[in-house]
């Protein structure tokens, strides 16, 4: 099965998502600096969000393109993917309406959590598709930063029940370890 369908409802739900996000942001209520002030949270959150989403679509973007073809599997398994990143508007709108609570702090960090595990599945079952000699799984490798951001993650979801912005904290680390995309794939496609 050719894979430009995939790519392009992909890109369509990511571009939904982010739209979704930018609905959110309200205009301030007076003309000065002091009318910006109650919107910071809400905007810090929709931009580490919109960033998150930019990191996925990009990292989505090389993955596919070390695909040729695709399964029912990897169709599934990016669905899945898709499905825990289309919950990341009404996160983004609750902690940014809720900056200081612990309950949307460690919901934020689930859903990008279980994001993080859906990408990992889809890394899988495209791997799977290919065989274990795939230049894929080579360039995946041990996956450090992979594995770092879920532990960052788990511990976050609970760190938020003592600080939220601790929790956001480590949110922005994870979000800064993928700022630059992951050039093993593309490294591994060259060779």
């Amino acid at each position: 099965m050719n894979k430009a369908r995939l790519e392009a409802f992909s890109d369509g739900v990511l571009a939904i998502i982010i739209t979704i996000m930018v609905l959110e942001l309200k205009v301030p209520h007076g003309g000065d600096l002091h009318a910006l002030e109650p919107l910071l949270p809400v905007f810090a959150s929709y931009a580490l969000s919109f960033v998150f989403i930019g990191i996925y679509w990009n990292n989505h973007h090389h993955l596919l393109h070390a695909c040729p073809h695709v399964s029912a599997g990897i169709l599934w398994a990016n669905l899945h993917l898709l499905f825990w990143l289309s919950l990341v508007p009404a996160c983004t709108a609750w902690s940014g309406e809720y900056p200081g609570n612990p309950l949307p702090a460690a919901l934020y960090g689930i859903v990008f959590l279980l994001s993080a595990v859906a990408y990992e599945v889809l890394q899988r079952a495209i791997v799977a598709r290919q065989g274990h000699g795939s230049k894929l799984k080579a360039a995946l490798g041990a996956d450090i930063k992979g594995w770092a951001s879920l532990a960052l993650y788990l511990i976050g979801i609970p760190l938020a029940f003592v600080s939220s912005y601790l929790s956001y904290g480590l949110y922005v680390l994870v979000a800064l370890l993928w700022f630059i995309p992951d050039r093993r794939i593309e490294a591994a496609l060259r060779e």
